[in-house]
């Protein structure tokens, strides 16, 4: 999608969107029309019953010399609109636009009267739409051509000075949205842990991210036995990927890590799923994909920040090699582990990727990422992550960077009595606990790997990677969450 900002509305052949607080003024005038054409604006919003109730949409079709201008007024809420309204409006546009045949759209938020703010309100609004635009059909041969998307060009009147360079930093967070949301939707046997690796390498490495990879050999050598485990029924071999960013040319000495679920499908190995439904399990790398997608995000618009991304790549399959249930691993760590369900297999790989990035890169401050239990649907849904922190100050930050990001997240307890349900009889620990707390069980085994003083927190997004239906900035399917919250945690909490 190619986006400009621009002074003034263009020549030639568009469609037209007018952002309007409430309803039409009754006076029929309207910026940049005569007063003929502003009022047969107004009397054809008032036939299409458009009250400018937000996201509000009422078409119209204008004469203008040889062509019939297509303008849509689209409702904004009263009052400063938010950073999420103006998402909105643009992704409301981009949406009702992407199939139609137009190819050209200009929004003018002159509109809002936004004085000072209004370049941040055009490149918020740009965001919005291009966010809205992505759609994922290289699978799709039999598209008819009113299935395909037409929409390829979006100009924003009334940005201002400073528009252009504010959306330099933003559009790298999309391209980041853009890769999680690609990994996320990619086939499981597209997308494995060698072929992910080989999808992101070169679009990292071309950014100035460094990769290490850490192969099936070297996991042995290192005693990954619970990563190991995980991947053994599987004819296709593990791997940890490592990126690092350093923009601070060497002057924060310690990076933030942040560590992703990376199981590129889950069949629940011999603690087999249900057949129904079990081909969503393709999106169980979730949380490798937000990871990524963030190290993307960040190394494209330069952030001044020291980073590494963590994912461990696993596919979890049933066969004579699998592991069963009652089998004890050792971690990295050292710590045994019976495996009561292979189905609780994310944390045994988060366990050993914690452990790796510790010994390796020594944080202060580790923040990991997971589609880990359906626990979590079922106690917030799929409007929020679920967030579970060793340190307040860290969980605070974590969740005002949802806030001001969009990716929602909601507090979760830990404490004594959640560890103890996960204590073995056998050995160290086992991989779940009781039915009850399910989700708080999962942070606690999590909890048990890291380091002492080290600010942990984990997030379990397992109702937020994947929609059944659109949102505000993305149609059905992989919703790239997670990418836009580490982005803002970073830049508010962690950039020089």
């Amino acid at each position: 999608m190619q986006v400009r900002f621009v002074a003034a509305r263009p020549e030639g052949s568009y469609t037209l969107a007018l952002p309007i607080v409430g309803a039409p003024p009754a006076d029929g005038g309207f910026a940049g029309f005569d007063a003929e054409t502003a009022e047969t604006i107004r009397r054809a919003a008032a036939a299409a019953r458009f009250s400018g109730d937000a996201a509000s949409v009422a078409e119209i079709y204008l004469p203008e010399g040889d062509i019939a201008r297509r303008v849509l007024l689209v409702g904004v809420a009263a009052g400063e609109p938010s950073q999420g309204d103006l998402e909105k409006l643009g992704a409301t546009l981009a949406a009702r636009l992407l199939t139609s045949g137009e190819t050209r759209l200009v929004i003018d938020i002159s509109t809002l009267a936004l004085g000072d703010k209004a370049a941040r309100a055009a490149v918020a609004v740009a965001e919005g739409a291009v966010l809205r635009s992505w759609r994922h059909d290289v699978y799709r041969t039999r598209l008819s051509e009113k299935q395909k998307s037409t929409l390829v060009e979006i100009e924003v009147v009334g940005g201002g000075a400073g528009a252009d360079a504010l959306w330099a930093d933003r559009a790298a967070v999309v391209d980041g949205v853009s890769l999680a949301r690609e990994l996320v939707t990619e086939p499981a046997n597209i997308l494995y842990p060698q072929s992910f690796i080989d999808r992101v390498r070169p679009q990292l490495e071309a950014i100035g991210v460094q990769i290490e990879v850490v192969d099936e050999v070297m996991m042995r050598s290192l005693g990954m036995g619970a990563l190991l485990g995980v991947g053994q029924g599987s004819t296709r071999p593990p791997r940890l990927l490592a990126m690092r960013w350093d923009g601070t040319g060497g002057a924060q000495a310690t990076p933030l890590a942040l560590v992703g679920k990376g199981v590129t499908f889950d069949t629940g190995g011999i603690s087999i799923k249900p057949a129904a439904g079990m081909e969503d399990m393709k999106w169980d790398m979730g949380g490798a994909a937000a990871v990524t997608g963030a190290m993307r995000a960040l190394a494209g618009r330069k952030a001044k920040v020291h980073v590494v991304g963590i994912c461990g790549l696993v596919e979890n399959m049933p066969d004579g090699n699998a592991q069963r249930p009652g089998d004890v691993v050792t971690s990295m760590s050292g710590q045994t582990i019976e495996v009561i369900n292979t189905d609780a297999e994310g944390r045994l790989v988060l366990a050993d990727a914690i452990t790796w990035v510790q010994q390796r890169h020594r944080p202060k401050v580790i923040v990991d990422l997971a589609t880990l239990t359906g626990a979590m649907i079922i106690s917030l849904a799929h409007e929020y992550g679920g967030v579970f922190a060793n340190d307040d100050a860290l969980a605070d930050q974590l969740l005002a960077a949802g806030d001001s990001s969009g990716d929602r997240l909601w507090r979760m307890p830990l404490g004594d009595a959640f560890d103890k349900m996960i204590d073995s009889p056998i050995a160290d620990m086992k991989n779940v606990g009781p039915r009850e707390g399910g989700s708080i069980t999962a942070a606690q085994f999590i909890k048990r790997y890291v380091d002492d003083g080290v600010r942990w927190a984990h997030l379990d997004i397992a109702g937020m990677v994947w929609a059944s239906k659109p949102g505000a900035t993305w149609e059905k399917g992989a919703t790239g969450y997670g990418v836009r919250l580490l982005e803002r945690f970073v830049a508010e909490n962690f950039e020089g």
